[in-house]
């Protein structure tokens, strides 16, 4: 049975043809007096929770006929849960969009028994590429900077992670490769959890990303309670990890691992680890519609995200939550998608094989 906004599509479209309007297609859907429910698969206060609050009310102001926008937290299974609840029952009539994030994009990677969804089932109308930063202590923050090697040889690290197969995977395969002793607590249903972790003392290193880190943890470093450690980067137009341009101050994990090893990192783990960042952050959060959704509310959502994107005022009003990523959409959001949800074959085995070293993780 068709919804009311699909007729109401419909019919937009019968009376545009029967004219021979040059009205755009986009401009035919209508949204009036709806309720659009945005999925995202995590817990409240983490960076993919901050993201969707930050951008709903621009899209409900963006979207034709101005409906209400509701972000509706559906955590579990590090993600996966709600990622295939929205596969199992979104209309394709746009009233309801899914917010990923690499911690549903790697699962989906390493074929986890637990992924229900395709990728190639949905259609992309907003990429977000971000950053990340790990962050102790002030007092093992110090010692990291001035004896590293003895702070890992003495210091087990306690982590709050939502799985070894979701976006945490960069952060732990990063801290092994420095060699550190990190233990984690797996079972976590977002990132914001793990950052109450590292409030309460539970947890003595922690990473969010970069809506986060500017929401929540920038306030713990001003307060003195967090220091930043480093950061994961970004790439520049070569393809290679530059700093990131939200955190300029802040070396990158490739810095670290450079300063604390005397040498730049090489190898089949370090080529793993940059494969899976390069599939996590460049396109780490992503906006989604059924496959089967009409392409005039494709085109309407589309429409909605760059006029969004091209306030005068975005930079400045994005930038404590979001930091300075680029926002895609159109053509470029679908090169995002295929970057966040494509990695040799030879990155996933290895991958695969420290998991199941490491963790007991199988997944073949």
């Amino acid at each position: 049975m068709k919804t009311d906004l699909t007729r109401r599509v419909a019919l937009g479209l019968a009376a545009g043809a029967l004219a021979l309007s040059a009205t755009p297609a986009s401009a035919q859907v209508s949204f009036e007096g709806e309720t659009i429910e945005w999925i995202i698969p995590f817990s409240e206060g983490g960076g993919s929770d901050k993201w969707a609050r930050f951008y709903a009310p621009l899209l409900s102001e963006a979207l034709p006929g101005q409906p209400t926008v509701v972000v509706k937290n559906m955590p579990g299974a590090g993600s996966t849960k709600g990622a295939n609840w929205f596969a199992d029952n979104a209309d394709p009539d746009g009233l309801m969009i899914l917010g990923t994030s690499g911690s549903t994009q790697f699962p989906y990677l390493l074929n986890d028994p637990r992924v229900k969804f395709d990728y190639a089932d949905w259609t992309v109308v907003l990429a977000t590429a971000t950053g990340g930063v790990a962050y102790m202590p002030p007092d093992l923050a110090a010692q990291f900077e001035s004896d590293p090697q003895a702070l890992f040889e003495n210091t087990v690290f306690i982590y709050g992670s939502q799985g070894a197969t979701r976006l945490d995977l960069v952060p732990l395969l990063a801290w092994e490769l420095l060699g550190m002793q990190v233990e984690p607590i797996f079972g976590l249903k977002g990132r914001g959890d793990g950052r109450l972790m590292f409030e309460r003392g539970e947890a003595n290193i922690d990473y969010q990303t970069s809506s986060a880190y500017l929401s929540n943890v920038l306030p713990l470093v001003e307060q003195g309670q967090a220091v930043p450690v480093m950061a994961w980067g970004a790439l520049d137009p070569d393809g290679n990890i530059v700093r990131d341009p939200s955190f300029p101050d802040i070396p990158t994990f490739k810095e670290v691992y450079t300063r604390i090893k005397g040498e730049e990192p090489s190898g089949p783990g370090w080529d793993a680890w940059k494969a899976f960042f390069v599939a996590g952050f460049p396109a780490q959060k992503m906006v989604f519609l059924p496959k089967e959704t009409p392409q005039e509310i494709v085109d309407a959502y589309t429409a909605a995200f760059e006029t969004i994107i091209a306030r005068p005022d975005f930079k400045e009003v994005s930038l404590p939550h979001l930091g300075v990523y680029p926002q895609s959409t159109g053509a470029a959001a679908k090169v995002r998608m295929e970057q966040g949800t494509v990695v040799s074959e030879e990155a996933k085995d290895w991958v695969k094989n420290w998991l199941r070293e490491r963790y007991g993780v199988e997944l073949d």
